[in-house]
């Protein structure tokens, strides 16, 4: 194994920056003492969204946050992240549209 080099100390996190944009970490670092370090108490970056949703269907959902004891919204995303992480889609309990699409047949 070669010498690594020995890191330097920095002024601020823009020379820091600079410095590794330069420079390969592989020769300060020895990898095979590298971990995965596990964060478990960061929050998630979130970000504002509008959606449109019937007066029934968010009253149905209130409703149903309300005997849960949880916030509506919270629900929804607790909703949307189940649906994203099912294995597949489950669209059997969907009713099928009350405007189906017109075909042209030519």
């Amino acid at each position: 194994m070669k010498s690594l080099k020995e890191i330097p100390d920095f002024k601020n996190e823009d020379e820091e920056r600079k410095f590794w944009s330069t420079h390969s970490t592989v020769d300060y670092i020895d990898v095979s003492k590298v971990f995965k370090a596990r964060l478990p108490n960061l929050k998630h970056t979130t970000k504002a969204i509008s959606i449109r949703l019937t007066e029934s269907t968010l009253s149905k959902l209130k409703t149903k946050a309300n005997k849960m004891d949880v916030p509506y919204q919270s629900l929804i995303k607790i909703f949307i992240e189940d649906g994203i992480n099912s294995d597949k889609p489950n669209h059997s309990k969907r009713k099928p549209s009350k405007h189906p699409k017109k075909i042209l047949i030519r």
